[in-house]
């Protein structure tokens, strides 16, 4: 299994608004195979040294610098820490306190020092957490199967959810025989609206994508009673009962790379449309109004760019190269995401004009 703890919008929120005398951000490639983690601690180590002199360079108080040496070689030096990891990890720091996420996107190792920490990369791990769930669908077997990239799935125990149509039903199940094609699929549909009923709870804090895996009738069915956002358009259509938990990963994994593609080109056919309603700006300081009145819909940022500057409490932009400014993209998301909006972090060439920054407004400009 790949080990991710991807922080929430709230928890990405609070991330934004923490501000201290020294904010340490580093992001490491890392590798889900323990032997491979070698040259990631030497990254981290390297890291941990270039923060440290740089802090004190700008003359933090000795017994600050004390204080965040010690929060930054207490994860390096954690034997057990590095007993489970995945493709990137961060680590954010300050005197105060440490926090750690294993990521499964694969994020270049970067080391970013100034009095707010630096989280776009996160952003980019929020958008495709490439993390995604499997209901392996027959009438005589149920089950979920959770999986990452590249790596061991794991089958999730779900409470209440009937393993198959008997469990579901009873020892009513047991005549569905005698009384026709149309009471069996009365069956079929109590049993679906069951598992939804108990796959609902897991679901309740993200919207990882879902993936059927089925046959018809049983697939149309339980599409049919399924109020869950995140179940995929796209069935695979085959007798789960006969593919094991890697069989099943590997025939599904095309179907999410297409889920995340449509989701960008469904993005880009928005993006056209809202532009004919002049309610599309790629334009920073238009943008930074916006996010700061809460007029943010949706906005899709370049994981790539980096312009520094401040943001006021008007949604004024000053373009600053000092050494407390920050990115002002990633200040656009997180006031976009405190007032609702929905923030996509994506390469350049995901964006529908190739522009650092794209945002559909909640009304016109």
């Amino acid at each position: 299994m790949l080990h991710v703890d991807i922080p929430g919008r709230e928890e990405f929120s609070r991330l934004s608004d923490v501000r201290s005398d020294a904010c340490i951000s580093i992001y490491l490639e890392t590798s889900p195979q323990r032997q491979k983690l070698e040259s990631s601690k030497i990254q981290l180590s390297n890291f941990i040294k270039a923060a440290l002199l740089q802090v004190a360079d700008k003359g933090l108080d000795k017994r600050r610098l004390a204080l965040l040496e010690e929060e930054l070689y207490s994860v390096l030096e954690d034997p057990e820490f590095w007993d489970l990891h995945a493709r990137s990890l961060a680590i954010l720091a300050t005197p105060d306190n440490i926090l750690t996420y294993r990521l499964a996107n694969e994020l270049p190792n970067r080391l970013e020092i100034s009095d707010r920490f630096y989280l776009k990369p996160l952003l980019r791990a929020l958008t495709f957490p490439h993390s995604a769930y499997i209901l392996a669908l027959s009438e005589n077997q149920a089950r979920l199967i959770e999986f990452f990239a590249d790596v061991p799935a794991v089958e999730v125990a779900v409470p209440n959810m009937p393993s198959h149509k008997r469990d579901a039903m009873g020892d009513a199940s047991l005549n569905d025989h005698h009384h026709g094609a149309v009471h069996h699929k009365v069956r079929l549909a109590q049993y679906t609206r069951k598992i939804d009923q108990a796959l609902r709870p897991i679901f309740a804090n993200h919207d990882y994508p879902l993936i059927l895996v089925s046959t018809e009738p049983l697939a149309s069915i339980y599409r049919s009673t399924n109020s869950l956002s995140n179940l995929t358009d796209e069935t695979f259509s085959s007798n789960a009962e006969h593919l094991g938990v890697s069989e099943l990963v590997t025939q599904v994994r095309p179907l999410l790379e297409r889920y995340y593609q449509a989701q960008l080109s469904a993005l880009k056919v928005r993006f056209e449309a809202r532009e004919r309603e002049r309610r599309v700006t790629q334009d920073l300081s238009d943008a930074a109004r916006a996010a700061t009145f809460g007029a943010i819909d949706l906005l899709l940022i370049n994981i790539d760019s980096n312009v520094s500057g401040v943001i006021d409490d008007e949604g004024i932009i000053s373009f600053d190269g000092d050494e407390v400014s920050y990115g002002i993209v990633d200040e656009i998301a997180k006031r976009t995401l405190a007032t609702g909006g929905r923030v996509l972090a994506v390469r350049t060439a995901d964006l529908p004009h190739g522009a650092d920054l794209n945002a559909i407004l909640r009304y016109p400009l």
